[in-house]
């Protein structure tokens, strides 16, 4: 005999397609329901975005990610942000797709149990998206392109890993970056950084051969300029795109790497500390 349930966690997918702008965008939503009687009754929101060198997002270990964040008490969100040949050039449609999503989490407060804080988090070529977003979030260039309001723009924290920043270190060559945009100066991150930015996680291994940890340092130089809170942690080694350093996600070479996986505690704890959980 079979008994159907309902389960306590929902997942969801949502369209960020809306009146300003048409997009093949989604966020999906992990959503879990509140222990009945138990102090945490509202958790605070984690958007995820993942790499992918900006032709696509990896599903599979990005679910994985997602439920390890689920796991210590976040409602995660992945982002699957515009990729090349859906805008021409890319960018800024990615940077308007995030904060369609961070609009979202906001508006839905309540029914998604959320205690709202918002934390954005990006991977890679992802990373290059959030770091743009923490430099652009209150811009008035942004406000206006994506129809929202500052107040639906704001989020409270960024976590940053192996992230692509200035488009000048190697990464992408100069083919693909005619595809990402038009004017490379206006998203090199390190460059844009200002006193609105948000306090800023950033990890990565120095031994990446494709993301060289110069991206991080610029970043991480250019925060240290603005007295913006930040926490930085570099790896001795390890490949590109370790996530979450198990055997469950990663590359085929070293995925699994307990040294590296540390980040995802030391991440949370920060994000409780920063985000005052």
């Amino acid at each position: 005999m079979i008994t159907e349930r309902k389960f306590v966690m929902e997942i969801k997918t949502l369209s960020l397609t809306n009146g300003k702008q048409t997009t093949q965008a989604s966020l999906t939503a992990y959503l879990q329901t509140p222990t009945p009687k138990a102090p945490v009754q509202a958790f605070p929101a984690l958007i995820f975005v993942p790499g992918g060198s900006m032709t696509h997002i990896p599903e599979e270990e990005s679910e994985k990610t997602a439920l390890t964040f689920a796991a210590l008490g976040y409602q995660v969100f992945i982002l699957r942000y515009s990729f090349v040949g859906e805008a021409t050039p890319l960018y800024p449609a990615p940077l308007l797709d995030l904060a369609q999503a961070v609009s979202l989490v906001h508006h839905h407060e309540d029914s998604w149990h959320l205690n709202g804080k918002v934390a954005v988090m990006g991977f890679s070529a992802g990373g290059q998206v959030v770091a743009l977003y923490n430099d652009y979030w209150q811009s008035t260039w942004l406000g206006e392109e994506s129809g929202l309001t500052e107040a639906e723009r704001h989020f409270d924290a960024a976590v940053l890993g192996y992230p692509v920043i200035d488009l000048d270190l190697g990464f992408p060559d100069e083919a693909t970056l005619t595809k990402w945009t038009d004017d490379p100066a206006k998203y090199n991150a390190s460059h844009h950084v200002n006193q609105a930015n948000r306090p800023t996680f950033t990890w990565a291994t120095v031994t990446d051969p494709l993301i060289t940890v110069q991206n991080s340092l610029n970043y991480v130089q250019a925060l240290q300029r603005e007295n913006i809170s930040q926490e930085i942690h570099l790896f001795d080694g390890g490949p590109h795109a370790m996530d979450v350093a198990t055997d469950l996600v990663g590359p085929t070479v070293e995925p699994h790497k307990p040294h590296v996986h540390h980040w995802v505690t030391l991440a949370d704890e920060w994000l409780t500390q920063t985000l005052s959980l």
